[in-house]
């Protein structure tokens, strides 16, 4: 008998995955405000985010459900269907008390560079603390293949999760695509293979300029603007942008500088191009996924803002790069055997001081500033100071000095607290035992919650008033560029996009959540659920009629 159900086994495998598609693929793109899809639809094609959004299930009123809105919670929740306060990605960095540093939340120092010298590899999943659906694929479905890809590290690892055949990102000091030895021991034939072209060399030969005469941008701000930073190399902040000039100007890696650009969006395409064919995905019956995070739409949006032309010139040629990917998915998986998402990992803010200069709420905490104050405040009410650290505006303090005081820390916490509240841009602060331990008071404080977790976030955490950023001190930059990280909806309300084989063209308004995305997934794959998912499955999908 156990002969006859190791034969029929095949065929058994083969029955749980008859409805599955035969690729699934996830799109995020980092800091992609909601709007975008609207804003420049006029100069969109017509093949790529708006087949994308009138084609398929256009999920319109998707929110991220806690803070901080940062990349690295944001793929891991995508991926995992929890929030931070589960799976402990509470931060792009935080502190770590044991090391007395900041930490990055993909770093891990038992790991080695796959692919380069250098120590860009020295990265992996470890410190994520719950599976995600790339993870439980892998372990429901023998022969499934998970490959994940992005220009930064932790846009490719987290969403890749686990149990990854091969998770790549971008390595700065050569302009190759590595991994890390937590995934494998080397770079497959087709990873080298790509590496021995030379598209960022020859990109930075060049110039971006605008795709379209410069004139028609008037979904944008005037091109030369106070609000944005300059690239190196540049006196004002204009198209055209002379790519070599900048770097025999400025010193500048080439490297480093073509991530500003938006040739790093055709980069990824192309290698996300090559691992469909290096890979053979979606070539079987048994379904794999394919995780590709676009980086560098964040990388000029902090620069430049919502608002600019640079900002518009990249999703213009953004769409353009997933109009060939969804062809080329198209032509070598079949039009009927994949599922595509797209979302974000996060929005951003418009820069604070056009908010201001616009007469609109916004503006500036300066954090060396109210440090200082905050230290003096603790010294004069408890006779010394305990702060140990500030990231992120979380608060840590040092336990064992207060406990030497014959203090407690949530004391400490609750007047810290209270004397942050005196700051007109702060909103509110919590200690971390109200988070943990008390009844969510009110939606921001449910938010906070969500991002909090005991081993990575701190014993205070604050947050700012709608439109104010934290700067460190006032300066002649200080107010250029922009950033993300709130609970309001210019961070957290992002776009999700839903097509393929099965998905119904159809708007859905209701309220969703960033955690129903894996959620959804879970019975798009017919799997047993991650570990710790809290999302609900998106049941438009599924409905026929």
């Amino acid at each position: 008998m156990r002969y006859l159900f190791l034969i029929f086994l095949p065929f058994l495998a083969n029955a749980q995955v008859k409805n599955s598609p035969k690729l699934v693929v996830g799109i995020v793109v980092d800091q992609m405000c909601y709007d975008y899809l609207y804003r420049f639809e006029e100069k969109y094609g017509k093949d790529g985010l708006l087949k994308l959004r009138d084609g398929g299930t256009n999920c319109r009123n998707t929110n991220y459900n806690y803070v901080p809105t940062y990349t690295g919670p944001g793929h891991a929740s995508i991926y995992t269907g929890t929030t931070p306060a589960t799976h402990g990605i509470v931060a792009n960095d935080w502190y770590d008390r044991e090391l007395g540093r900041e930490k990055n939340c993909v770093e891990d120092t038992a790991a080695l560079t796959v692919g380069s010298g250098s120590s860009y590899g020295k990265c992996s999943p470890h410190q994520l603390r719950a599976h995600t659906i790339t993870d439980q694929l892998k372990l429901n479905r023998n022969g499934a293949k998970v490959i994940s890809m992005s220009i930064k590290n932790r846009g490719a690892i987290l969403p890749g999760g686990h149990m990854s055949d091969g998770s790549y990102w971008f390595d700065y000091s050569n302009g190759n695509f590595i991994s890390s030895s937590f995934f494998m021991d080397q770079l497959p034939s087709w990873v080298n293979s790509f590496n021995n072209g030379s598209y960022p060399e020859d990109a930075m030969q060049g110039v971006w300029d605008t795709y379209y005469p410069i004139s028609s941008y008037t979904e944008s701000d005037k091109d030369d603007r106070i609000y944005e930073h300059l690239l190196p190399g540049k006196d004002r902040p204009v198209f055209p942008y002379d790519l070599k000039e900048m770097i025999a100007k400025s010193g500048y890696s080439a490297y480093e500088l073509f991530t500003s650009t938006p040739y790093a969006n055709t980069y990824l395409t192309d290698f996300a191009m090559a691992a469909l064919n290096g890979e053979k995905l979606g070539q079987d019956d048994v379904t794999d996924m394919l995780c590709i995070s676009y980086s560098t739409p964040d990388i000029i949006g902090h620069s430049f803002g919502p608002y600019s032309v640079e900002i518009e010139d990249t999703y213009i040629r953004l769409d353009r790069e997933i109009a060939r990917f969804i062809k080329a998915l198209e032509k070598q998986v079949g039009k009927n055997n994949f599922v595509l998402f797209l979302t974000a990992d996060h929005a951003v803010v418009p820069v604070p001081q056009y908010l201001s200069d616009q007469k609109l709420p916004g503006g500036y905490f300066y954090l060396d500033t109210a440090m200082v104050d905050l230290r003096n405040y603790c010294i004069e009410r408890f006779g010394a100071d305990f702060i140990e650290e500030q990231v992120n505006l979380n608060l840590y303090l040092d336990r064992d000095a207060i406990k030497n005081a014959k203090l407690t820390v949530e004391e400490v916490s609750l007047a810290l607290a209270a004397r942050l509240r005196e700051h007109e841009e702060v909103k509110n602060a919590y200690t971390a035992h109200e988070l943990s331990s008390v009844a969510h008071s009110d939606r921001w404080m449910e938010m906070v919650s969500k991002g909090y977790h005991k081993a990575e976030s701190g014993d205070v955490i604050f947050i700012l008033e709608p439109g104010y950023l934290p700067k460190s001190r006032p300066s002649e930059t200080s107010h250029k560029g922009t950033s993300h990280g709130s609970a309001y909806s210019y961070d957290s309300h992002v776009p999700l996009l839903w097509y393929g084989a099965g998905i119904r063209k159809q708007q859905i308004l209701r309220p969703l959540q960033i955690t129903d995305i894996a959620a959804t997934l879970t019975h798009i794959l017919e799997l047993q659920q991650p570990s710790n998912i809290e999302g609900q499955p998106i049941v438009e999908l599924f409905n026929k009629k």
